[in-house]
């Protein structure tokens, strides 16, 4: 609840302070804390990360600027390069921006240093807490000169966000359904109480078990560990899990996990498995996810 309160307010502020027109900032922080200068929209952007590629499409940005997407990214018919490529390659691109995410700047220095020796702009951005997510938006908006599409993508957020909340405000506290919210099977992780995720699950009308979970490192994740969530295992009326990359699990997986089997909602056949993209990547799928969410937890009867 207290999210959803802190993303009203923010999107009053922001919607405040835009109304004055649009003001296009000559520099700007990046989620690695860099000051990323630049004086006109970028043009010939090679985008990492699919979540960045998605906000930029969804604010209007023309798909002819996007030079090159992540390996994983199937959004547009454009060549397909990685991390982990020889720099030169996408130096051939003749890119003027490359899209980045901070476990790529963590991972792989010598590529960020590479393409900015070459001239090129490198700009890393993920945010790792809800009350980020609007941010983010507005910083790929002043790199590409779309803070209006920015502006109806916050307003559509809001608006459907708000459709949603009367939903869930007409199910009574008593019957709110308490949910364990797996990020990692094999580590035993969950997501950190400010995440997206958990924004996604208080949004839909669930009660987080592990809102003490301690979050790792600037990231979405938060240590938990079997014990504790065996702990708790009497008050899970769901399991919920999402499903991706990062956590290829199945629904037997997490049921025949040691130890598991004395846990209410795996007693009770509530297991379910929820889209990554849906929980965990910063666009407007969230709220894609906050009704998938809804509907596992408040079947229509």
């Amino acid at each position: 609840m207290k999210q959803w309160r802190m993303m009203l307010c923010f999107l009053a502020l922001f919607l405040l302070l835009a109304v004055g027109g649009t003001v296009r900032a000559a520099t700007l922080r990046d989620s690695d804390n860099r000051v990323i200068v630049f004086d006109h929209p970028f043009s010939r952007i090679i985008s990492l990360y699919p979540a960045h590629t998605r906000n930029l499409l969804d604010m209007g940005l023309e798909p002819e600027k996007i030079v090159a997407v992540g390996r994983s990214d199937r959004q547009l018919d454009r060549p397909r390069v990685s991390f982990r490529d020889d720099p030169e390659r996408l130096l051939a691109l003749e890119p003027d921006l490359v899209l980045i995410r901070p476990m790529i700047s963590r991972a792989y220095p010598q590529l960020v240093k590479r393409l900015e020796q070459s001239g090129v702009t490198v700009v890393s951005l993920q945010p790792a807490s809800m009350d980020r997510l609007f941010w983010y938006w507005e910083t790929l908006g002043r790199l590409t000169g779309k803070e209006d599409g920015v502006r109806a993508m916050i307003g559509r957020f809001g608006r459907e966000l708000a459709t949603i909340r009367r939903q869930v405000d007409l199910i009574p506290a008593g019957q709110r359904k308490k949910v364990y919210f797996e990020a990692i099977h094999r580590r035993m992780k969950t997501f950190a109480p400010r995440s997206m995720a958990i924004f996604v699950l208080e949004s839909a009308g669930g009660i987080n078990v592990a809102a003490d979970a301690l979050q790792v490192r600037n990231t979405n994740i938060a240590a938990y560990g079997k014990e504790r969530i065996l702990a708790r295992a009497s008050e899970i009326d769901v399991f919920l899990a999402q499903k991706g990359r990062m956590n290829p699990v199945t629904v037997e997986m997490i049921r025949s996990e040691p130890g598991f089997q004395v846990i209410k909602a795996v007693r009770n056949d509530q297991i379910y498995l929820v889209d990554e993209k849906l929980v965990s990547r910063p666009t407007l799928g969230l709220l894609t996810g906050i009704r998938t969410v809804f509907e596992i937890l408040y079947p229509v009867q």
